[in-house]
Protein backbone atom coordinates (compact mmCIF):
# COMPACT_ATOMS: atom_id res chain seq x y z
CA UNK A 1 0.00 0.00 0.00
CA UNK A 2 1.31 3.06 -1.30
CA UNK A 3 0.56 5.49 1.94
CA UNK A 4 1.98 2.95 4.12
CA UNK A 5 5.29 2.58 2.05
CA UNK A 6 5.67 6.46 2.03
CA UNK A 7 5.40 6.74 6.19
CA UNK A 8 7.73 3.57 6.15
CA UNK A 9 10.10 5.68 3.70
CA UNK A 10 9.94 8.62 6.13
CA UNK A 11 10.43 6.68 9.28
CA UNK A 12 13.56 5.28 7.98
CA UNK A 13 14.91 8.77 6.78
CA UNK A 14 14.07 9.45 10.35
CA UNK A 15 15.46 7.00 12.27
CA UNK A 16 18.47 7.50 10.66
CA UNK A 17 18.78 10.82 11.88
CA UNK A 18 17.58 10.16 15.36
CA UNK A 19 20.39 7.44 15.52
CA UNK A 20 23.15 9.83 15.24
CA UNK A 21 21.53 12.54 18.05
CA UNK A 22 22.91 13.21 21.04
CA UNK A 23 21.48 12.05 24.62
CA UNK A 24 21.34 16.40 24.88
CA UNK A 25 19.20 16.75 21.50
CA UNK A 26 17.08 14.17 22.32
CA UNK A 27 16.35 14.52 25.97
CA UNK A 28 15.44 18.37 24.73
CA UNK A 29 12.89 16.82 22.33
CA UNK A 30 10.64 15.03 25.15
CA UNK A 31 11.02 18.20 27.21
CA UNK A 32 9.39 20.09 24.31
CA UNK A 33 6.78 16.97 23.60
CA UNK A 34 6.45 17.07 27.19
CA UNK A 35 5.22 21.21 27.18
CA UNK A 36 3.68 21.04 24.28
CA UNK A 37 1.11 18.34 25.64
CA UNK A 38 0.36 20.20 28.83
CA UNK A 39 -0.26 23.77 26.81
CA UNK A 40 -2.99 21.98 24.09
CA UNK A 41 -5.09 20.09 26.79
CA UNK A 42 -7.97 21.69 24.96
CA UNK A 43 -7.39 20.08 21.69
CA UNK A 44 -6.56 16.15 23.86
CA UNK A 45 -9.63 17.03 25.57
CA UNK A 46 -11.86 17.54 22.55
CA UNK A 47 -10.54 14.96 20.22
CA UNK A 48 -10.72 12.13 23.47
CA UNK A 49 -14.42 13.34 23.82
CA UNK A 50 -15.12 12.58 20.65
CA UNK A 51 -13.85 9.12 20.78
CA UNK A 52 -15.59 8.62 24.68
CA UNK A 53 -19.29 9.53 22.69
CA UNK A 54 -18.67 7.05 19.54
CA UNK A 55 -17.44 4.24 22.44
CA UNK A 56 -20.47 5.04 24.31
CA UNK A 57 -22.41 4.65 21.37
CA UNK A 58 -20.81 1.42 20.71
CA UNK A 59 -22.01 -0.21 23.92
CA UNK A 60 -18.27 -0.48 25.55
CA UNK A 61 -18.23 -1.44 28.99
CA UNK A 62 -17.18 0.90 31.75
CA UNK A 63 -13.72 -0.65 32.02
CA UNK A 64 -13.01 0.24 27.92
CA UNK A 65 -14.31 3.45 28.93
CA UNK A 66 -11.77 4.11 31.38
CA UNK A 67 -8.79 3.26 29.95
CA UNK A 68 -9.88 5.40 26.67
CA UNK A 69 -10.81 8.24 28.97
CA UNK A 70 -8.48 11.34 29.49
CA UNK A 71 -8.68 14.00 31.86
CA UNK A 72 -6.20 16.99 32.81
CA UNK A 73 -4.44 14.62 35.42
CA UNK A 74 -3.93 12.11 32.77
CA UNK A 75 -2.53 14.18 30.19
CA UNK A 76 -0.31 15.74 33.02
CA UNK A 77 0.77 12.20 33.54
CA UNK A 78 1.44 11.50 29.84
CA UNK A 79 3.43 14.87 30.16
CA UNK A 80 5.83 13.61 32.89
CA UNK A 81 6.04 10.22 31.44
CA UNK A 82 8.03 12.02 28.75
CA UNK A 83 10.03 14.20 31.11
CA UNK A 84 10.76 10.82 33.24
CA UNK A 85 11.91 9.43 30.21
CA UNK A 86 14.47 12.52 29.66
CA UNK A 87 15.93 12.07 33.23
CA UNK A 88 16.79 8.09 32.13
CA UNK A 89 20.17 7.36 31.35
CA UNK A 90 20.54 6.93 27.77
CA UNK A 91 21.46 3.25 26.91
CA UNK A 92 22.35 3.98 23.32
CA UNK A 93 26.39 4.04 22.88
CA UNK A 94 26.60 1.95 26.05
CA UNK A 95 29.66 -0.67 26.15
CA UNK A 96 28.25 -4.06 26.94
CA UNK A 97 31.12 -5.85 26.72
CA UNK A 98 35.12 -5.48 25.77
CA UNK A 99 36.82 -8.27 24.54
CA UNK A 100 40.43 -8.48 24.32
CA UNK A 101 41.99 -10.94 21.41
CA UNK A 102 45.48 -12.65 21.61
CA UNK A 103 45.75 -11.29 18.21
CA UNK A 104 45.59 -7.60 19.49
CA UNK A 105 42.19 -7.28 18.03
CA UNK A 106 39.89 -4.96 20.81
CA UNK A 107 36.34 -5.93 19.95
CA UNK A 108 33.69 -4.13 21.95
CA UNK A 109 30.06 -4.76 21.88
CA UNK A 110 27.83 -1.48 21.82
CA UNK A 111 24.04 -0.46 21.93
CA UNK A 112 22.67 0.71 18.84
CA UNK A 113 18.71 1.71 18.27
CA UNK A 114 16.56 -0.96 16.59
CA UNK A 115 15.74 1.37 14.26
CA UNK A 116 12.36 1.60 12.85
CA UNK A 117 9.68 -0.28 15.39
CA UNK A 118 6.06 -0.24 14.83
CA UNK A 119 3.39 -0.56 17.87
CA UNK A 120 -0.42 -1.55 16.94
CA UNK A 121 -2.45 -1.23 19.93
CA UNK A 122 -5.50 -0.61 21.04
CA UNK A 123 -7.69 1.60 23.57
CA UNK A 124 -5.12 3.47 25.47
CA UNK A 125 -4.43 7.40 24.34
CA UNK A 126 -1.39 7.39 26.58
CA UNK A 127 0.61 4.11 25.04
CA UNK A 128 0.85 7.70 22.05
CA UNK A 129 3.13 9.49 24.10
CA UNK A 130 4.68 6.59 26.26
CA UNK A 131 5.80 4.67 23.06
CA UNK A 132 6.90 8.09 20.97
CA UNK A 133 8.85 8.90 24.38
CA UNK A 134 10.32 6.04 24.78
CA UNK A 135 11.50 5.11 21.18
CA UNK A 136 12.80 8.96 20.60
CA UNK A 137 15.02 8.65 23.73
CA UNK A 138 16.49 5.41 22.43
CA UNK A 139 17.25 6.54 18.56
CA UNK A 140 14.35 4.80 17.30
CA UNK A 141 11.64 6.66 14.79
CA UNK A 142 8.17 4.84 15.43
CA UNK A 143 4.96 4.12 13.36
CA UNK A 144 2.09 4.29 15.73
CA UNK A 145 -1.03 2.28 14.71
CA UNK A 146 -4.24 2.28 17.60
CA UNK A 147 -7.89 1.71 17.40
CA UNK A 148 -10.27 3.36 15.28
CA UNK A 149 -12.50 4.57 19.01
CA UNK A 150 -9.26 6.14 20.33
CA UNK A 151 -8.46 7.85 16.17
CA UNK A 152 -9.02 11.45 17.52
CA UNK A 153 -7.52 11.48 20.83
CA UNK A 154 -4.50 9.92 18.69
CA UNK A 155 -4.39 12.13 15.55
CA UNK A 156 -4.35 15.24 18.43
CA UNK A 157 -1.66 14.01 20.48
CA UNK A 158 0.84 12.88 17.66
CA UNK A 159 -0.21 16.28 16.03
CA UNK A 160 0.94 17.81 18.56
CA UNK A 161 4.40 16.10 19.47
CA UNK A 162 5.23 16.65 16.09
CA UNK A 163 5.05 20.20 15.79
CA UNK A 164 6.92 20.15 18.66
CA UNK A 165 9.46 18.21 17.21
CA UNK A 166 9.66 20.31 14.24
CA UNK A 167 9.92 23.01 16.00
CA UNK A 168 13.61 22.55 17.47
CA UNK A 169 14.80 20.88 14.22
CA UNK A 170 14.25 17.65 14.52
CA UNK A 171 11.99 15.43 11.29
CA UNK A 172 8.17 15.64 12.58
CA UNK A 173 8.51 11.69 10.55
CA UNK A 174 10.56 10.56 13.91
CA UNK A 175 6.89 10.06 14.92
CA UNK A 176 3.99 8.85 12.59
CA UNK A 177 0.60 7.56 13.72
CA UNK A 178 -1.35 5.26 10.67
CA UNK A 179 -4.83 7.33 10.50
CA UNK A 180 -6.21 4.45 8.00
CA UNK A 181 -7.69 1.97 11.20
CA UNK A 182 -9.35 -0.43 8.26
CA UNK A 183 -8.20 -4.20 8.95
CA UNK A 184 -6.42 -4.38 5.72
CA UNK A 185 -3.90 -1.42 6.33
CA UNK A 186 -3.47 -3.05 9.77
CA UNK A 187 -2.16 -6.33 8.13
CA UNK A 188 -0.38 -4.18 5.66
CA UNK A 189 1.66 -2.27 8.23
CA UNK A 190 2.95 -6.12 9.83
CA UNK A 191 3.98 -7.09 6.23
CA UNK A 192 6.31 -4.11 5.77
CA UNK A 193 9.42 -5.87 6.56
CA UNK A 194 11.54 -3.31 4.14
CA UNK A 195 10.71 -0.52 6.14
CA UNK A 196 9.79 -1.95 10.31
CA UNK A 197 12.53 -3.43 12.05
CA UNK A 198 10.46 -4.64 14.73
CA UNK A 199 7.09 -4.97 15.30
CA UNK A 200 5.10 -4.79 19.43
CA UNK A 201 1.24 -4.96 19.83
CA UNK A 202 -0.40 -3.76 23.25
CA UNK A 203 -4.01 -4.95 23.82
CA UNK A 204 -6.18 -8.07 23.87
CA UNK A 205 -5.50 -11.54 23.24
CA UNK A 206 -7.42 -11.45 20.09
CA UNK A 207 -5.10 -8.60 18.61
CA UNK A 208 -2.36 -10.25 19.33
CA UNK A 209 -2.86 -13.37 18.13
CA UNK A 210 -3.94 -11.38 15.01
CA UNK A 211 -0.46 -9.84 14.65
CA UNK A 212 1.29 -12.99 15.50
CA UNK A 213 -0.57 -14.81 12.91
CA UNK A 214 -0.55 -12.06 10.21
CA UNK A 215 3.45 -10.23 10.81
CA UNK A 216 6.12 -10.96 8.30
CA UNK A 217 8.09 -8.54 10.70
CA UNK A 218 9.51 -9.59 13.61
CA UNK A 219 7.13 -9.41 16.62
CA UNK A 220 7.64 -8.93 20.07
CA UNK A 221 4.43 -10.00 21.58
CA UNK A 222 3.49 -7.99 25.18
CA UNK A 223 0.83 -10.43 26.24
CA UNK A 224 -2.35 -10.74 28.13
CA UNK A 225 -2.09 -11.04 31.48
CA UNK A 226 -4.24 -13.88 33.07
CA UNK A 227 -2.66 -13.55 36.44
CA UNK A 228 -3.02 -15.55 39.41
CA UNK A 229 -2.72 -15.31 43.14
CA UNK A 230 -2.03 -18.69 44.70
CA UNK A 231 -3.01 -18.53 48.75
CA UNK A 232 -0.74 -21.43 50.07
CA UNK A 233 -2.11 -23.24 53.61
CA UNK A 234 0.08 -22.21 55.72
CA UNK A 235 -0.17 -17.93 53.94
CA UNK A 236 -0.92 -14.91 57.10
CA UNK A 237 -4.32 -14.50 56.08
CA UNK A 238 -4.26 -10.70 56.83
CA UNK A 239 -1.41 -10.31 54.11
CA UNK A 240 -3.22 -12.79 51.79
CA UNK A 241 -6.05 -10.68 51.94
CA UNK A 242 -4.26 -7.24 51.51
CA UNK A 243 -2.62 -8.90 48.75
CA UNK A 244 -5.36 -10.30 46.56
CA UNK A 245 -8.08 -6.96 47.12
CA UNK A 246 -5.34 -4.83 45.67
CA UNK A 247 -4.30 -7.04 42.64
CA UNK A 248 -7.51 -7.37 41.73
CA UNK A 249 -8.64 -3.70 42.68
CA UNK A 250 -6.00 -1.13 42.86
CA UNK A 251 -6.60 -0.83 38.85
CA UNK A 252 -8.26 -4.11 37.20
CA UNK A 253 -8.11 -2.48 34.00
CA UNK A 254 -4.36 -3.29 33.45
CA UNK A 255 -2.62 -6.55 32.63
CA UNK A 256 -1.01 -7.07 35.73
CA UNK A 257 -4.29 -7.12 37.36
CA UNK A 258 -4.49 -10.59 39.18
CA UNK A 259 -7.76 -12.42 37.09
CA UNK A 260 -7.66 -15.77 39.27
CA UNK A 261 -7.46 -16.70 43.39
CA UNK A 262 -6.54 -20.10 43.78
CA UNK A 263 -6.69 -21.28 47.62
CA UNK A 264 -5.37 -24.37 49.32
CA UNK A 265 -8.43 -26.14 50.39
CA UNK A 266 -7.32 -26.74 54.05
CA UNK A 267 -7.11 -22.41 54.47
CA UNK A 268 -10.53 -21.63 51.93
CA UNK A 269 -13.34 -21.49 54.68
CA UNK A 270 -11.51 -19.40 56.99
CA UNK A 271 -9.42 -17.27 54.03
CA UNK A 272 -12.77 -16.67 51.26
CA UNK A 273 -15.09 -14.99 53.35
CA UNK A 274 -12.28 -12.34 54.42
CA UNK A 275 -11.25 -12.09 51.10
CA UNK A 276 -14.97 -11.99 49.86
CA UNK A 277 -15.80 -9.15 52.43
CA UNK A 278 -12.94 -7.07 51.06
CA UNK A 279 -13.09 -7.63 47.39
CA UNK A 280 -17.60 -6.97 48.30
CA UNK A 281 -16.55 -3.16 48.84
CA UNK A 282 -15.35 -3.02 44.69
CA UNK A 283 -18.21 -4.76 43.96
CA UNK A 284 -15.96 -7.71 42.52
CA UNK A 285 -18.15 -10.28 41.22
CA UNK A 286 -16.97 -13.99 42.02
CA UNK A 287 -16.90 -16.86 40.09
CA UNK A 288 -16.19 -19.88 41.71
CA UNK A 289 -15.57 -24.10 41.65
CA UNK A 290 -18.04 -25.71 43.47
CA UNK A 291 -15.93 -25.91 46.55
CA UNK A 292 -16.02 -21.97 46.46
CA UNK A 293 -19.73 -21.74 46.16
CA UNK A 294 -20.10 -24.20 49.11
CA UNK A 295 -18.47 -21.07 50.88
CA UNK A 296 -19.54 -17.85 49.43
CA UNK A 297 -23.01 -18.00 49.14
CA UNK A 298 -23.13 -14.90 46.93
CA UNK A 299 -20.43 -16.09 44.04
CA UNK A 300 -21.41 -17.59 40.89
CA UNK A 301 -21.05 -21.09 39.17
CA UNK A 302 -17.76 -20.26 36.94
CA UNK A 303 -17.70 -21.67 33.73
CA UNK A 304 -14.24 -23.69 32.23
CA UNK A 305 -13.76 -20.04 29.99
CA UNK A 306 -13.82 -18.17 33.20
CA UNK A 307 -9.98 -19.47 33.92
CA UNK A 308 -8.51 -18.23 30.84
CA UNK A 309 -10.04 -15.45 30.57
CA UNK A 310 -8.73 -11.98 31.37
CA UNK A 311 -11.45 -10.08 32.43
CA UNK A 312 -10.21 -6.24 32.86
CA UNK A 313 -13.05 -5.65 35.21
CA UNK A 314 -14.32 -6.26 38.64
CA UNK A 315 -14.60 -9.91 38.10
CA UNK A 316 -12.39 -12.49 39.82
CA UNK A 317 -12.24 -16.67 39.37
CA UNK A 318 -12.01 -18.65 42.11
CA UNK A 319 -10.81 -22.21 42.46
CA UNK A 320 -10.02 -24.25 45.71
CA UNK A 321 -6.83 -26.77 44.95
CA UNK A 322 -5.83 -29.37 47.40
CA UNK A 323 -2.26 -27.85 47.50
CA UNK A 324 0.79 -26.11 45.90
CA UNK A 325 1.60 -28.60 43.23
CA UNK A 326 -2.10 -28.65 41.75
CA UNK A 327 -1.73 -24.87 41.80
CA UNK A 328 1.69 -24.92 40.10
CA UNK A 329 0.13 -27.35 37.42
CA UNK A 330 -3.17 -24.79 37.06
CA UNK A 331 -0.82 -21.50 37.20
CA UNK A 332 0.84 -23.64 33.92
CA UNK A 333 -1.69 -24.31 32.14
CA UNK A 334 -4.00 -21.42 32.58
CA UNK A 335 -1.71 -18.57 32.81
CA UNK A 336 -0.24 -16.54 30.17
CA UNK A 337 3.30 -16.17 31.25
CA UNK A 338 2.68 -12.67 32.94
CA UNK A 339 2.81 -12.40 36.28
CA UNK A 340 2.11 -15.11 39.23
CA UNK A 341 2.20 -14.61 43.11
CA UNK A 342 2.06 -17.10 45.83
CA UNK A 343 1.54 -16.25 49.28
CA UNK A 344 2.90 -18.24 52.11
CA UNK A 345 5.36 -18.08 54.86
CA UNK A 346 7.14 -21.49 53.88
CA UNK A 347 10.47 -20.41 52.37
CA UNK A 348 10.81 -23.71 50.40
CA UNK A 349 7.45 -23.36 49.11
CA UNK A 350 8.60 -19.51 47.38
CA UNK A 351 11.09 -20.54 46.54
CA UNK A 352 9.83 -23.78 44.27
CA UNK A 353 6.77 -21.54 43.43
CA UNK A 354 9.30 -19.20 42.14
CA UNK A 355 11.70 -22.16 40.33
CA UNK A 356 8.56 -24.49 38.43
CA UNK A 357 6.39 -21.19 37.48
CA UNK A 358 6.92 -20.46 33.98
CA UNK A 359 5.98 -16.19 33.41
CA UNK A 360 7.90 -13.21 33.36
CA UNK A 361 7.26 -12.12 36.98
CA UNK A 362 6.69 -14.71 39.86
CA UNK A 363 6.33 -12.93 43.34
CA UNK A 364 6.17 -14.38 46.74
CA UNK A 365 4.43 -12.68 49.19
CA UNK A 366 3.57 -9.20 47.00
CA UNK A 367 0.87 -8.15 44.71
CA UNK A 368 0.80 -8.82 41.00
CA UNK A 369 0.46 -5.00 40.35
CA UNK A 370 4.23 -4.35 40.80
CA UNK A 371 5.52 -5.45 37.34
CA UNK A 372 5.50 -2.56 35.17
CA UNK A 373 8.90 -0.44 34.54
CA UNK A 374 8.61 2.25 37.16
CA UNK A 375 7.90 -0.18 39.61
CA UNK A 376 11.24 -1.99 38.51
CA UNK A 377 13.15 1.14 38.67
CA UNK A 378 13.17 1.24 35.11
CA UNK A 379 11.40 4.16 34.06
CA UNK A 380 8.44 3.74 31.71
CA UNK A 381 8.11 1.00 29.43
CA UNK A 382 6.85 -0.25 26.01
CA UNK A 383 4.65 -3.09 27.26
CA UNK A 384 5.55 -6.30 29.41
CA UNK A 385 6.65 -8.75 27.25
CA UNK A 386 5.76 -12.78 27.85
CA UNK A 387 7.78 -14.28 25.39
CA UNK A 388 11.45 -15.28 25.43
CA UNK A 389 13.15 -13.43 23.02
CA UNK A 390 13.93 -10.80 22.13
CA UNK A 391 12.85 -9.66 25.70
CA UNK A 392 10.76 -10.67 28.85
CA UNK A 393 9.11 -8.47 31.12
CA UNK A 394 8.49 -4.81 31.54
CA UNK A 395 10.26 -3.78 28.10
CA UNK A 396 12.10 -0.51 29.48
CA UNK A 397 14.63 1.71 27.41
CA UNK A 398 17.43 -1.00 26.76
CA UNK A 399 15.01 -3.47 26.01
CA UNK A 400 14.13 -0.96 22.60
CA UNK A 401 18.16 -1.50 21.64
CA UNK A 402 20.26 -4.06 20.08
CA UNK A 403 23.91 -4.23 19.71
CA UNK A 404 27.05 -4.29 17.18
CA UNK A 405 30.29 -5.41 17.56
CA UNK A 406 32.72 -2.40 16.91
CA UNK A 407 36.23 -3.99 16.11
CA UNK A 408 39.70 -2.12 16.31
CA UNK A 409 42.74 -3.35 14.78
CA UNK A 410 46.23 -2.86 13.67
CA UNK A 411 46.67 -4.56 10.49
CA UNK A 412 45.34 -7.89 11.81
CA UNK A 413 44.84 -10.24 8.51
CA UNK A 414 43.56 -14.25 8.79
Amino acid sequence: MEYLIELGKKAVTAGKFLASVTTKNKDKALLAMADALESNTEKILEGNAIDLALAEEGGKTAAYLDRLRLDLSRIKGMADGLRDAAALVDPIGQTLEIINRPNGLIIEKRRVPLGVIGIIYESRPNVTSDAAGLCIKTGNAVILRGSSMALKSNIAIVDIMREALDKIGFPADCVQLVKDTDRKTAVALMQLNEYIDVLIPRGTASLINEVVKNSTVPVIETGIGICHIYVSGDADISMAVDITVNAKTSKPSVCNAAEVLLVDESIAGEFLPLVNEGLSKFNVELRGCQKTLDILSNAIKASSEDFDTEFLDYIMAVKVVSGIDEAIDHINLHGTGHSEAIVTTDFKKGIRFQNEIDAAAVYVNASTRFTDGSEFGMGAEIGISTQMLHARGPMGLKELTSYKYVITGNGQIR
